[in-house]
């Protein structure tokens, strides 16, 4: 028994990261219908950013702060320089511009900061303040760091004209014209914050698979497992599926499949979501006149 909470609670920890990237991935979808396959690599080189700020001297939270910052620019840069003049393009151009993205980074990182693999810090103390083997003070930081992080999202959405006028423009783009509201800008401005979001699941993982430019590989298959699970139209599914697929994983690594065919399991529930119930548990079945 001891052993299955153990597993649970650190299904949680690794749960919230992918629903992180989860979140992230719905995000760009609702904007531009489309996954972004090169969202974990963006993460990964948001990590490099972080891991050269305190290189240089820079404190840990100073620099996790201006690394969401820079992030933020860069994923609104992304949109406006590529994206944007592709808007209308056939859905094969924005998959290789995607698969372009994927490798631009990945290599970037790999020239810069060579293919070494680094430790990254972890803001978090070494020992709880409590005695208990089920759960280390780096994977409750997460956990307290990503719902912090969601919940910042959760306001900003609810209760900002921003967040509103991009809830608008990212589901009746032309009605949200007709209202005044630049779409064009709120797209671009989705693409920022899912680049915030990403950057902070890569510096939560970083501490726990350490620091080189393929890190995110296997998480981004297991963001997209919860994406897919939650549904890619429903930003709180989304957050669901993350922390479900985090739990799943770590009872079936531990009972059922062991630790070698973990990520096969990520891509099972993916298919199995998709043949079933393709738009997820909590998403929206969308219906398009012809």
């Amino acid at each position: 028994m001891e052993l299955f909470f153990q597993q649970t609670l650190s299904g949680l920890a690794t749960g919230a990261i992918y629903a992180s990237i989860a979140l992230a991935v719905v995000m760009i979808y609702q904007a531009i219908d489309h996954v972004n396959f090169a969202q974990g690599e963006m993460a990964m080189f948001s990590c490099y950013i972080a891991w050269q700020l305190m290189d240089m001297g820079v404190p840990y939270w100073a620099a996790f702060f201006l690394t969401i910052g820079l992030s933020f620019m860069g994923g609104v840069a992304i949109e406006r320089a590529l994206f944007a003049p592709i808007h209308n393009a056939p859905v094969l151009g924005h998959i290789v511009v995607f698969i372009a993205l994927f490798q631009i980074f990945n290599a970037m990182a790999g020239f810069l900061w060579d293919f070494t693999i680094r430790e990254f810090p972890s803001p978090f103390p070494d020992k709880l303040p409590f005695e208990t083997k089920l759960i280390g003070a780096h994977e409750i930081g997460v956990v307290a760091v990503t719902l912090l992080m969601l919940l910042a999202i959760f306001m900003f959405f609810q209760h900002t004209r921003v967040g509103l006028a991009m809830r608008a423009a990212a589901s009746a783009p032309v009605s949200a014209r007709l209202v005044g509201i630049n779409v064009g800008h709120m797209l671009a401005f989705g693409w920022g914050l899912a680049a915030a979001i990403g950057a902070v699941a890569g510096m939560m993982i970083a501490p726990i698979v350490f620091l080189e430019p393929n890190m995110m590989l296997g998480i981004l298959v297991y963001g997209f497992a919860g994406a897919v699970v939650g549904g890619l139209t429903s930003p709180v599914g989304a957050v669901i599926g993350g922390f479900s697929v985090g739990v799943l994983e770590n009872l079936a690594g531990t009972y059922v499949i062991g630790s070698e065919l973990k990520l096969t399991f990520a891509l099972l529930v993916i298919v199995t979501i998709l043949i079933f119930k393709p738009d997820g548990l909590f998403g929206r079945t969308v219906v398009k006149r012809v």
